[in-house]
């Protein structure tokens, strides 16, 4: 057996109605306006987005939302969640959904914390980040692990081998606070 250590600052909530717990965590966070960032319509058919939007809501916590993220999330949805998220006034990313929809929340969130370098700069080497908005999400799967880990995959879709994924896995530690249903 090989020794090992294992750090990761994430904060898990789990349980019946834990999405409910949405409101407080994210006030604790001290945050006033959140993009609630989704896939498809699983989120919305299931009453989930609502049930989170309501418990948000409840703690007089101002959100907008961005629906269509899909597999292997597209370098141009967090761009416009990037700009969604300036224009808003967004202060705290928040992921209902899988492996995906949390990945592409990160990438947004690192966007957001370095505005001063193109968010696919991070990806590809040229820049290192600085800092990373807050983040959590309500997961509603747990295959990828992407809920406890600092790395992202994006795909750019204009690239030359637009199936090809580049992984970002040099970034700071940050606090991530994980809200998981039943």
């Amino acid at each position: 057996m090989l020794n090992f250590q294992y750090f990761t600052p994430t904060k898990v909530v789990f349980g019946k109605d834990a999405e409910l717990k949405v409101g407080p965590l994210v006030k604790e966070e001290g945050c006033k306006k959140v993009l609630v960032h989704y896939g498809g319509q699983s989120a919305k058919k299931s009453g989930l987005l609502d049930r989170v939007c309501e418990a948000l809501k409840d703690f007089d916590i101002d959100y907008v939302t961005l629906g269509g993220v899909v597999p292997n999330p597209h370098l141009s949805k967090v761009y416009e969640g990037i700009e969604l998220c300036k224009k808003e006034g967004v202060d705290f990313i928040l992921a209902v959904g899988g492996g995906s929809v949390i990945d592409s929340c990160k990438a947004i969130a690192y966007g957001l914390g370095n505005p001063e370098v193109d968010v696919w700069d991070l990806f590809t080497g040229k820049a290192r980040p600085k800092a990373c908005y807050p983040l959590g999400s309500v997961l509603t799967i747990a295959a990828a692990g992407s809920e406890m880990s600092n790395s992202c995959v994006i795909t750019n879709e204009e690239d030359a081998l637009p199936s090809h994924l580049r992984k970002f896995r040099s970034l700071s530690n940050h606090y991530v606070t994980e809200i998981h249903t039943t």
